[in-house]
């Protein structure tokens, strides 16, 4: 991205970070707690909704976990709306 677009890059970049440390296992507690769908809100101030099924992206790769978080790499790129 261009310098000017520095803005953009940085809210699409943390459009994929929720804070906390939420493993693939919490994330279906949530779903079901839920009646199938967590709201998950962002670092950016938006909302991810995680579902057991039927979503637009899928976790490819769980719970790979770092010293700030735990990561669950997903098959799409997350956009704000």
């Amino acid at each position: 991205m261009k310098p000017e677009n520095k803005a953009t890059l940085v809210k699409i970049l943390t459009y994929h970070v929720v804070a906390g440390k939420i493993a693939t296992k919490d994330l279906k507690k949530l779903t079901k707690q839920g009646d199938g769908k967590a709201e998950l809100k962002t670092v950016s101030g938006g909302t991810l909704t995680a579902t057991m099924k039927g979503g637009m992206a899928t976790i490819t790769i769980p719970n790979v976990i770092q010293s700030n978080g735990v990561i669950q790499v997903v098959n799409a790129v997350l956009l704000p709306n």
